[in-house]
């Protein structure tokens, strides 16, 4: 389904900056990430900057969004993080209002972290809790006690942090509805606007998916594939109770509260990733670095992906997202057609419960986002 975009570069872009340190890595986890060694975290920051002012221009590139991923960013402390977000703003032109945010883990934001990254200009927190069980932490080698991280949401709501997230996995060993319930309450109960809930997957190359090779999923306790469909509707359900509405396929908040950085992602805006194994996707170009921490601290160029902003592409984003396709924004984008086109082959799912239709949006619901890699496909040939 071919259909020319006229998306407006000049838009405010995102900016991601990875920071692949941790204090320990997590059974289940394929980020870019390491457990450092000598000064090898300065190194790094200084090459963050480097690249950094690879953007440098007569005028500045404005950003709405700065994120901070992982890896675990609290773990370099507050006083880099401060130090990297400063050197961004003397490089884009980062808007008064932007939304910044830092991916914690309880454990390493501890004293005056918090109220040191409040001064320095960071106003959203991302806290890791992925399971308020016990067991279930263990299962997947999280090394820290569940309260920590509500805990960590008081402290950060205690400095001025308004807007907190929390993470939660569906999918965990031994977990089932009445574990999630819980889990669901300690998220509530910590007071936090945000909440991610994803599916685990066993990547290669993981402890997590060695051992399941080894073990088996029954040996491991692990829901089996209509569980986990059970658990994430439940999911959906029971957080929709508690005031967090679903927006995207696994994320939910209060209302005003949706996450603006990774919103771009799926509205198809340009961002642009800085550090080790970052992506991005700016002047219509999809490009990326190297995982390799040596060679990028040595000065790596960024590896071509082709071109990126097509209607294909446009479509697959939209549809994880609850408002979904939405005819005028299609259309301005794209012209007049494409939408109708799409619309056409929707019109299959009518009555299925898997699609929400009319003649001005299209979108997945609860039941379709469980399948929405087949229906996506579809809609998209």
């Amino acid at each position: 389904m071919r259909c020319s975009s006229s998306m407006n570069s000049k838009d405010k872009k995102g900016i991601y900056v990875h920071i692949p340190f941790c204090k320990s890595k997590c059974h289940y986890c394929d980020f870019c990430s390491v457990v450092p060694s000598g000064d090898i975290i300065d190194r790094y920051v200084d090459a963050l900057k480097r690249e950094a002012e690879g953007y440098k221009r007569k005028n500045k590139i404005k950003a709405d969004t700065v994120y901070f991923g992982g890896g675990t960013p609290s773990f370099i402390g507050a006083e880099r993080l401060s130090d990297i977000l400063l050197h961004l703003r003397k490089v884009f032109d980062i808007s008064p209002d932007a939304e910044i945010t830092a991916e914690c883990n309880p454990s390493s934001c501890g004293g005056d972290f918090f109220s040191r990254l409040i001064d320095s200009g960071f106003n959203r927190i991302s806290l890791g809790l992925q399971s308020a069980d016990p067991r279930e932490r263990k299962a997947i080698g999280r090394l820290t006690d569940a309260d920590a991280a509500k805990q960590a949401a008081l402290n950060a709501k205690k400095a001025g942090f308004n807007n907190i997230s929390l993470d939660l996995m569906l999918g965990l060993p031994f977990q089932n509805t009445e574990s999630l319930k819980n889990s669901i309450d300690f998220c509530a109960d910590a007071g936090v606007t945000h909440v991610s809930a994803y599916i685990l997957k066993a990547e290669e190359g993981t402890p997590f998916y060695e051992k399941l090779s080894i073990e088996g999923a029954k040996k491991m306790n692990l829901p089996d594939e209509d569980a986990v469909c059970d658990l994430y509707l439940f999911a959906a359900e029971y957080l929709q109770e508690k005031g967090f509405e679903q927006y995207e396929i696994s994320n939910f908040c209060k209302k005003g509260h949706i996450s603006r950085h990774n919103y771009k992602y799926w509205n198809l805006d340009e961002y642009i990733g800085l550090g080790v194994s970052a992506h991005s996707f700016f002047e219509g170009k999809r490009f990326f670095n190297t995982r390799d921490i040596d060679e990028y601290i040595k000065g790596s160029k960024p590896i071509p992906d082709g071109s990126g902003g097509d209607f294909e592409e446009y479509l697959m984003l939209r549809l994880r997202l609850a408002e979904g396709l939405i005819r005028h924004d299609t259309e301005r984008r794209f012209g007049k057609g494409c939408f109708e086109k799409v619309l056409d082959k929707a019109k299959k799912y009518k009555g299925t419960n898997l699609l929400n239709i009319s003649e001005d949006s299209i979108s997945l619901t609860k039941q379709g986002f469980l399948v929405s890699n087949t229906i996506i496909a579809e809609l998209s040939s």
